[in-house]
C-alpha cells in the first residue's frame, strides 16, 4: 500500500511540474489522472519495490550527485577525445563481476555505466557485466571500482569493501 500511495504522490508530484497548472479544476484532472493510473498498475500488480524503489530514497538522492558529477567529467573527457586530431580511441570490452546483492541493483549498476559518456554495458547476466569502453582512461574508470562499491552502499546501506575490477577480454 506504501508503494501505492508513494506513486500516486510522485505521478501527481510529477504532473504538476511538468504542467503548470493551477486552476483547481485542471488540479483536480490532475489528482484523478494519477490516482487512474496507480488503480491500473495495483489491479496489473506492478507496483512491487523493483518498479517503485522507495527503501532506497535517501540513498539515491545522496548517489543521484555523484552519478551526476561522473557523467559531467565523462561528458569533457569525451569531448577531449573527439576534438583530438590524433582521435585517441581505443575501444574495449572489459567483463567483471558487480558486488549487487540483487537484480535492481544490478540494473541501477549497468544503468549508471551506460549513462557515463565513453562506456555502455553490452550484457548482464547473473551479476556478470561485460562493458564496452572507449578509451583506456574510461577502463581505468571502471577498474576502480568506485561505482561498483557506490551502488553497491546505495543498495544495501553500507559499504562494501570487496573490489569488482573488470579484467581486460582477450
Amino acid at each position: 500500500m506504501l508503494h501505492a500511495v508513494s506513486l500516486g504522490a510522485f505521478l501527481y508530484v510529477l504532473w504538476l511540474l511538468l504542467s503548470g497548472l493551477g486552476a483547481p479544476l485542471l488540479l483536480g484532472l490532475g489528482a484523478a489522472s494519477a490516482c487512474l493510473v496507480v488503480f491500473i498498475a495495483h489491479r496489473m500488480d506492478v507496483i512491487d519495490h523493483e518498479g517503485h524503489p522507495i527503501h532506497l530514497r535517501w540513498r539515491m538522492i545522496a548517489y543521484w550527485p555523484w552519478l551526476l558529477r561522473q557523467i559531467v567529467m565523462s561528458n569533457l573527457h569525451v569531448a577531449r577525445v573527439i576534438l583530438d586530431p590524433r582521435l585517441p580511441i581505443k575501444p574495449k570490452v572489459v567483463h567483471f563481476k558487480g558486488t549487487q546483492k540483487s537484480e535492481l541493483g544490478n540494473v541501477i549498476y549497468a544503468n549508471s555505466i551506460t549513462l557515463t559518456p565513453g562506456t555502455v554495458t553490452i550484457s548482464l547476466e547473473d551479476g556478470n557485466f561485460g562493458v564496452h569502453a572507449l578509451t583506456a582512461k574510461t577502463v581505468g574508470d571502471l577498474q576502480t571500482g568506485e561505482m561498483d562499491r557506490r551502488v553497491t552502499s546505495m543498495e544495501i546501506g553500507a559499504p562494501n569493501e570487496r573490489n569488482a575490477a573488470p579484467r581486460d577480454k582477450t
